[in-house]
C-alpha cells in the first residue's frame, strides 16, 4: 500500500501566490465597477496591495536576497517595481474613481503589478521553494501573516525594504488604521 503524503494547505509561496490572484481579481472588479462600488473595491485593492508588499519587503525579500544566487540584484529590481506601484497607487487615492484618468492609470498599474507578480512567482518564489525546506517555507508564511496584521494599509512610496519598514512602518500603520477607522473602512 502506497503511503499518502499529507501537505500543509499553505506555505509562503502558496499564500503569496494566492494573494496575487486576489489582487488580479480586485483589479478586474474595480475596473468593472462604478461609483460607490468602485470606490469600495479600490479601497480593498489598495489595502491588500499595501499589506502584501509590506510583508514581502519585511520578510520574503530579505530572505531571498540572502539565500538566492543573484538574490540582491533580483530583490533590488522588485523593490524598484514596488516603489513605482506605490507611487501610482498613492496618486490614484486622490483621483475621482469614475474619471477616465483613474481608469487609465488603474489599467497601467494593473499591468505593472501583474508583471511584477509574475517576476516574483517565476524567479523569486520558485527559487525559494527550491532552496528552503518545507518547514522554513511554512515558518515564512506565518511570519508574513503576522507582518500583514500590523502593516500599513496605504501605500508609502520610499518605504521599501525591511529597514525602512521597521522604522516607518509602525507609525504609518497606526496612522493608516486610524484614518481607515475614521472613514469607516473595514479592517
Amino acid at each position: 500500500m502506497a503511503q499518502t503524503t499529507l501537505h500543509s494547505p499553505t506555505d509562503v509561496v502558496d499564500f503569496l501566490t494566492e494573494q496575487h490572484q486576489r489582487i488580479k481579481t480586485l483589479f478586474d472588479e474595480t475596473l468593472l465597477a462604478a461609483g460607490g462600488e468602485r470606490d469600495e473595491s479600490f479601497v480593498r485593492l489598495r489595502r491588500l496591495l499595501a499589506v502584501h508588499e509590506t510583508a514581502e519587503e519585511e520578510i520574503v525579500h530579505p530572505r531571498a536576497a540572502h539565500e538566492l544566487d543573484n538574490g540582491r540584484a533580483m530583490i533590488d529590481a522588485r523593490l524598484a517595481e514596488e516603489k513605482k506601484a506605490k507611487e501610482a497607487l498613492g496618486e490614484l487615492e486622490n483621483v475621482n474613481v469614475d474619471s477616465e484618468f483613474f481608469t487609465e492609470k488603474l489599467r497601467e498599474l494593473r499591468d505593472d503589478v501583474l508583471e511584477h507578480a509574475g517576476h516574483e512567482e517565476h524567479d523569486e518564489f520558485a527559487q525559494l521553494r527550491e532552496e528552503l525546506s518545507e518547514s522554513e517555507l511554512k515558518l515564512l508564511e506565518r511570519a508574513v501573516r503576522l507582518a500583514e496584521a500590523i502593516a500599513p494599509t496605504r501605500p508609502h512610496a520610499g518605504v521599501e525594504g525591511a529597514l525602512a519598514n521597521a522604522f516607518v512602518g509602525p507609525f504609518a500603520s497606526m496612522m493608516d488604521r486610524a484614518r481607515d477607522a475614521i472613514l469607516g473602512y473595514d479592517s
